[in-house]
């Protein structure tokens, strides 16, 4: 058996000393030093059919309690200044983490029951199948479609268009946080979104797209069911506390800089590394401030300080962030990079990207997908659970088969 490893800049390959539970014997022999980190990914994802079987069989962990499951992960150390990686099935990480000590084998396990705990329902609304978030902008100035809803009738009508065409929830903001956006006035960003608010509040569950507690605070009064801060609930110093005090589910969403600059020169050692350590510094705030675990969803913030490289690296590590213990949901929809990676196609022109994006997001076991084209996205997401659920049962008697 070979396992891929690739130490800091470098990469190799380890040769395991034979098949079996010692196969990580030889990786990362010495201990963890006080802020050495540990993180696992899992890998080799099934679905279907397949994944029932392996899990019947003791050989795949559920994946965040859905119907996907993982039959290996991805061992990752961070120590140092130098990261470390191996794959191995999950009999061998257990075995290899009881061969380091108690204290790896805990944070291995702990690990592993953040990935496969089932996650709670958030704002009453379960996770039997990804979810959908239609964006309803009220802003003269978003990047897809600003101004086109700055009316509130015409919001309000984009709305109840997106609820129709399956959104299960929709995202309400009066601040576009589009890269070189300038801050609005409070006032004036309450004034946007409360009308849309109102005429949604108890139709359909409702996010309030803001970072600002005075925000937050009108639209939970007005009938709004959710928060989703693109600053994770750092960015208003109230935040944390009227989120509390509401009992309100809140996404929190990771941002390196402000809207107005996060987008010059972005850096990172580790772009899915080092988002995941930011967001899990936010889950332990929201958490201090007094809201419940179960009330979190986390946003790896494609785009928010993020180069289209950056977004890419967190795209195909995305199973990583189910190690938080929360939902995940992803933002992608029309984002600059897909047209960066493409061939410069402006916003309205970027749905095919955007749902190749969006696939590939529930295949690594997204629960909410945040889109401006939600009638596209309830038909993939379709047919994409029609082939992830596929049952080896046969056909009723009498039901023919159907081009």
């Amino acid at each position: 058996m070979t396992i891929e490893a690739a130490y800091g800049p470098g990469s190799g390959t380890i040769q395991s000393p034979g098949p079996g539970p010692g196969s990580l014997r030889g990786f990362f022999v010495t201990a963890l030093s006080s802020s050495g980190r540990l993180y696992l990914r899992p890998v080799a994802l099934v679905a279907g059919a397949v994944a029932r079987d392996q899990l019947r069989q003791d050989r795949a962990l559920s994946l965040a309690g859905s119907d996907r499951a993982f039959t290996q992960a991805e061992v990752i150390i961070r120590d140092q200044g130098q990261v470390h990686r191996a794959i191995a099935s999950i009999p061998e990480i257990r075995a290899w983490a009881r061969e380091r000590g108690p204290a790896i084998a805990e944070r291995v396990q702990a690990i592993m029951s953040r990935l496969t705990m089932p996650r709670p329902d958030f704002a009453g609304i379960d996770f039997d199948r990804p979810r959908i978030m239609g964006i309803v902008n009220c802003t003269p100035d978003s990047f897809s479609d600003g101004g086109c809803y700055r009316d509130p009738d015409r919001a309000i009508a984009h709305g109840e268009a997106l609820w129709a065409q399956g959104a299960e929830i929709l995202d309400i903001g009066g601040e576009s946080t589009r890269p070189g956006a300038a801050e609005v006035p409070v006032a004036e960003e309450i004034a946007r979104i409360l009308p849309v608010v109102r005429h949604f509040a108890g139709k359909v569950r409702v996010s309030i797209d803001t970072r600002h507690a005075a925000v937050m605070r009108a639209a939970l009064d007005a009938g709004a069911d959710i928060i989703n801060d693109v600053t994770g609930l750092s960015g208003d110093p109230d935040s944390g506390a009227v989120v509390a005090a509401a009992g309100a589910p809140v996404v929190l969403m990771h941002m390196r800089g402000e809207p107005q600059t996060m987008q010059r020169a972005p850096r990172y050692d580790d772009a899915a590394l080092d988002v995941y350590d930011e967001l899990a510094d936010r889950v332990d705030a929201a958490v201090a401030a007094g809201i419940a675990p179960a009330a979190l969803v986390v946003d790896p913030g494609i785009g928010f300080g993020k180069t289209a490289q950056h977004n890419i690296e967190i795209l195909t590590q995305l199973t990583l962030f189910h190690g938080l213990g929360v939902a995940v949901l992803v933002g992608l929809s029309r984002k600059r990079f897909i047209g960066l990676l493409s061939r410069d196609e402006p916003a309205d022109q970027r749905l095919a990207g955007s749902l190749a994006g969006g696939i590939a997001a529930w295949d690594q076991g997204a629960q909410i997908l945040r889109v401006h084209d939600v009638a596209a996205t309830a038909q993939a997401r379709a047919i994409w659970l029609a082939i992830n659920r596929q049952s080896p049962s046969p056909r009723p008697a009498g039901v023919e088969a159907s081009v």
